[in-house]
């Protein structure tokens, strides 16, 4: 009797979550995507002038172009070139949210005698926002196939890749199928590494109304309170995010990294919507790397570098070693530095990076 009660009690359950998420899935996709563009004080020329006060500080030559690949899709780029260097260039991919600008910490002294490349990952910062597949494979696919093409079209031999967390991933996918355009690879902070705990609810019954909390967010993007907060959406960066002022202190003595945030994940969420479908619940990649990189060619190094101070989990990068026992793997932590290592600790950050790629060459 009890068991049937506890069927019922289930049935119910899941008809009530069922019933919430169908409710918000059809506010999401009825008339709110019409209304939030107008609600949101944003639009692409307040990104470009957002990016521009980011970028002003640069006092390297570097060049700023979108570069065209299939389907009219562009790719926003930096160049900073060194026509005399003969060493392997340096391709930067952001991290999730992230765009070109927060590397502003960075290019004066890794590009010091290398060409180093950053660039807006297709969907997100000044890139084209276009339609993803929602099958987890066939976007992380799509994010991997316009790197290629973009390196295609500039006609680059071979790379270095450095990602920061959603672009280490993407790094790591990339080097999976084409690893003859890849040097080495250097992994910041990554992300979707490993598989989901297992018995991460075990033990631990969740309430029915966290459930439903749940079902009801379900349908949205991550960062969809971003938009959904209309005028009081750049307030919110700064109020949750108050740190990244303090990251770029040394360069920045107003908001202007947040506005840049802001106005690189107010808009229309095309990458941002990729990610989600890669996802599991709890922010864990359906298509855990950690399952593939013992595929990778044995001949690409990897370097994986830790924030001391971050929550991200740090054993990836011995794990990646077992994985691999006959290839090139080395782990750095850098003390003081949190998630964003590149911000926290720029000046290491820099000398680590300058250190592994001159290694490479």
């Amino acid at each position: 009797m009890a068991e049937n009660s506890d069927m019922v009690s289930s049935y119910s359950e899941r008809g009530l979550i069922g019933a919430l998420r169908a409710a918000v899935w059809s506010f999401v996709s009825g008339w709110l995507p019409s209304w939030l563009p107008a609600w949101c004080p944003t639009s692409i020329p307040h990104l470009e002038e957002a990016e521009e006060k980011m970028l002003k500080s640069i006092t390297r030559i570097y060049s700023k172009e979108h570069i065209v690949i299939s389907d009219g899709n562009r790719v926003w780029t930096l160049s900073f070139k060194q026509t005399l260097s003969n060493k392997t260039p340096l391709v930067l991919l952001h991290g999730f949210g992230g765009g070109v600008g927060l590397w502003v910490l960075n290019f004066e002294n890794i590009c010091r005698d290398r060409t180093v490349y950053a660039l807006d990952i297709l969907g997100f910062g000044r890139s084209s926002r276009p339609h993803f597949e929602g099958d987890a494979e066939k976007a992380e696919e799509q994010f991997v196939q316009s790197i290629e093409e973009w390196r295609n079209t500039l006609g680059l031999e071979k790379m270095i890749l450095l990602g920061h967390n959603l672009g280490a991933f993407l790094a790591s996918a990339y080097s999976l199928k084409y690893p003859s355009r890849v040097k080495s690879i250097i992994l910041v902070e990554p992300w979707g590494f490993p598989d989901r705990p297992g018995n991460a609810d075990e033990g631990r019954p969740i309430p029915i109304w966290i459930k439903a909390v749940g079902a009801m967010l379900s349908p949205f993007n991550p960062l969809a309170g971003l938009r959904l907060a209309g005028p009081l959406g750049l307030s919110l960066v700064q109020r949750l995010r108050p740190d990244f002022k303090k990251k770029y202190s040394s360069m920045f003595d107003d908001d202007t990294v947040t506005e840049y945030i802001y106005h690189c994940n107010a808009q229309s969420p095309s990458g941002e919507t990729a990610f989600r479908n890669m996802t599991v619940p709890y922010g864990w990649a359906q298509r855990p790397m950690l399952q593939r990189i013992d595929k990778m060619h044995p001949d690409i190094p990897i370097t994986v570098i830790y924030g001391a101070r971050s929550c991200i989990d740090g054993n990836s990068g011995s794990t990646i070693q077992s994985l691999r026992p006959n290839s090139y793997v080395k782990t750095i932590a850098i003390r003081g530095a949190g998630h964003y290592v590149f911000a926290d600790q720029p000046e290491e950050f820099n000398q680590k990076v300058t250190e592994i790629c001159d290694s490479v060459d």
